[in-house]
């Protein structure tokens, strides 16, 4: 087991086992660097490194989910055929039906939350 190394005097635990780090250059929208700011104020990220580091983890997950729905949609075309428009929209209509409503009412009929 490796031993944990703490870095006290810099405001973070670093921990000997954490993935290593490479420096990274971007442009961004002024938007995102200013919500970055906000995060950190917050109390809701470490720093504005870490708050992107967290950011680009999501994109990556989120690259991976769709990558292996696209390779399972195709398997399952592969098989039983290409999935139509309408029985995409009974599912749809299917899934509206079965959703639990946590806050505010319903759409009005014809509306799509």
């Amino acid at each position: 087991m490796r031993p944990i190394i703490y870095a006290t005097k810099v405001g973070y635990m670093y921990a000997a086992c954490m993935t290593p780090k490479r420096r990274l250059s971007a442009t961004v929208d002024a938007e995102l660097v200013e919500a970055s700011h906000a995060a950190v104020e917050a109390g809701a990220a470490e720093s504005v490194s870490a708050w992107v580091n967290d950011a680009l983890r999501l994109k990556v997950e989120h690259d991976r989910r769709m990558q292996a729905l696209d390779e399972f949609i195709a398997d399952y075309e592969a098989e039983h055929g290409v999935i139509t428009e309408q029985e995409m929209t009974a599912a749809a209509r299917r899934a509206r039906e079965r959703a639990v409503v946590v806050r505010g009412g319903r759409p009005p009929r014809g509306e799509i939350a």
